[in-house]
Formats: structure tokens, C-alpha cells, sequence
């Protein structure tokens, strides 16, 4: 029981932390209509400069300037590069590509900076270990728990209740009359990508912290994990973003945990567990778990 718990709550700070690079997935995708294969990229970018800059401004300093720094170049991507081929028949299909070439060039010129060095993110919770009764947790992952709840309680505040959340709804479900209504669509988008690049970068925080041994050039890749979760929840769905995060999150740290009772299913089968729930999911609901419907005129 005590190993079931344990497992369980590592399960459910790594679906909190799957949840900030699923909500991006998810904000882009509503903005623009495209799959941000850069994500991975963005957030490697986000936890390389908290690494580097924590020795000179602090952690809390290094983790701001990473997330502003973060945020720009993201927005950056959208504005410099994704507008210019707006015009196509196909942009979102084009965009997408686009995406792909940008995730390249910032993982090759990160990964030649990091080469085969494990950077130390300089996070104030260290190799800490919390004793909750008969479990023992690292404080890391409580640390991802509460700063993602709040995290993720503030973006689905700022979908609710601000003037920028109601603009990004309303271009979702129709973008011409958005448009037409006075909404600045393009300023919209440009904003989700900033946003879904500042949660890039609180993600890498604790997808580098302990018990991970630190920040390499494969941080990044763990990001693809948590494109299973925005595909299960919906890709148009922030809740069903978090759903789906924390249905991966609890997969791979029960297949991880029970690995040898798994064995018949192969060795590392925790690597591929996200992505055999998607499908199964999948099979059920191909729209995901809680995709919105939407009404068609015929």
C-alpha cells in the first residue's frame, strides 16, 4: 500500500507538471490552429536559461527573466515566421511544418551549448524528502503540485474573466466574425504563444528538479509526453488538458512503479504507456475526452 500511495503522488505531480505543456498545446491550437511541434524546444530554451542565469540572479530572478525571455521568443515564432505564410490555403497545415523547422534549429544549437553536460537549475527545494505519514516524497514534487495548481487556476481565471480570454474564445469558434466584431485577432494569437512559452518554462523547473538528475538536451523531448494528454483531453479543451495530464501522469508512474510485474509487455514499457492510453482513448472518443461539439448549419 505504502509503494501504491507513493507512486500515486509522484503520478499526480507529474501530470501537474504534464499540465502546464498540455494547457500550451492547447491555447496555441485554439489561437492559431496549429500543432507547436517547438514546444519541446521552447522549454529546454526555458530551463537552459534558468540554468545558466541562477548563479548570477537567483533562482527566483533567473526563473522571471527565463519566462519573459521565453514568452518573447515564442511570441517571436508566431509573428516573424507563422504570419508570413498566413495567406496560404493551407496555413495551418504550413504553420505546423514551420513549427518542426523551428523545434530543429533551437534543439541543435541547445544541445551543442549543453552537449553532454547535466545543468543544476539552482531550485531551492535541492534533494529534500518529505515524510506524509507512511510515504516519503521529495519536496520537489509538492513544489510542482501547489505552483501548478496555481499556475493553471490562474490561466483558466484569465480564460474566464479577462477581456484577452473572451477575445480568444470568440476567434476560436469563428475568427471572421471575431474579426469583424473589432477583436484583434492577430494580437490574440500572438499573446496565447507568449503565454503557452512562459509555461514551457515553469514546466522545465520541475521537469529538472529532483529526483531528475538535471537539465540535457533530452529534457525537452519529455514535452512529447504531454502531447498524449492534450490529444486525450481535446485539443480544444483547457479542463480536458488537465484531465488528460493527470490520467498520463498517474500511467507512466504506475507502469514505472510496477515495471517488473509488467514485464510481459516489455522492458521500459513506461515510455510508451502515454501513448497506448492515447490510442485506446482514442478508440473511444476520437475527439478526446471532453472536446467541445460544434454545431453545424446544413
Amino acid at each position: 500500500m505504502t509503494v501504491l500511495l507513493a507512486t500515486v503522488l509522484d503520478g499526480l505531480a507529474l501530470g501537474a507538471v504534464y499540465a502546464l505543456v498540455a494547457l500550451g498545446f492547447v491555447i496555441v491550437f485554439k489561437a492559431s490552429g496549429v500543432l507547436d511541434f517547438a514546444h519541446g524546444s521552447l522549454l529546454l530554451l526555458g530551463g537552459y536559461l534558468v540554468a545558466v542565469l541562477h548563479g548570477t540572479l537567483g533562482f527566483a530572478g533567473a526563473a522571471a527573466v527565463a519566462v519573459l525571455a521565453t514568452a518573447a521568443v515564442a511570441g517571436a515564432v508566431d509573428r516573424l515566421l507563422l504570419r508570413r505564410v498566413a495567406a496560404d490555403p493551407h496555413a495551418a497545415t504550413v504553420q505546423t511544418i514551420v513549427t518542426i523547422g523551428v523545434d530543429i534549429v533551437l534543439l541543435t544549437d541547445l544541445s551543442r551549448r549543453l552537449g553532454g553536460d547535466l545543468l543544476g537549475l539552482g531550485d531551492p527545494w535541492r534533494d529534500t524528502v518529505r515524510t506524509l505519514g507512511p510515504v516519503s516524497v521529495a519536496e520537489s514534487r509538492l513544489a510542482a503540485v501547489a505552483v501548478s495548481a496555481v499556475v493553471i487556476g490562474a490561466v483558466f481565471a484569465l480564460f474566464r474573466y479577462s477581456a484577452w480570454g473572451l477575445s480568444l474564445r470568440a476567434a476560436a469558434e469563428d475568427p471572421e466574425a471575431a474579426a469583424l466584431q473589432g477583436i484583434r485577432t492577430a494580437r490574440v494569437r500572438t499573446l496565447a504563444w507568449c503565454l503557452a512559452g512562459a509555461l514551457a518554462t515553469v514546466a522545465a523547473v520541475f521537469l529538472a528538479a529532483f529526483p531528475a538528475p538535471g537539465l540535457d538536451s533530452g529534457t525537452g523531448q519529455i514535452a512529447l509526453k504531454a502531447f498524449p494528454a492534450a490529444i486525450i483531453g481535446g485539443l480544444t479543451s483547457p479542463p480536458g488538458a488537465l484531465a488528460g495530464s493527470l490520467l498520463i501522469g498517474l500511467t507512466e508512474a504506475l507502469a514505472a512503479g510496477y515495471q517488473s510485474e509488467l514485464l510481459v509487455l516489455g522492458d521500459g514499457f513506461a515510455d510508451v504507456a502515454p501513448y497506448a492510453v492515447m490510442i485506446l482513448v482514442l478508440l473511444v472518443r476520437p475527439a478526446g475526452l471532453l472536446a467541445v461539439k460544434g454545431a453545424a448549419r446544413v
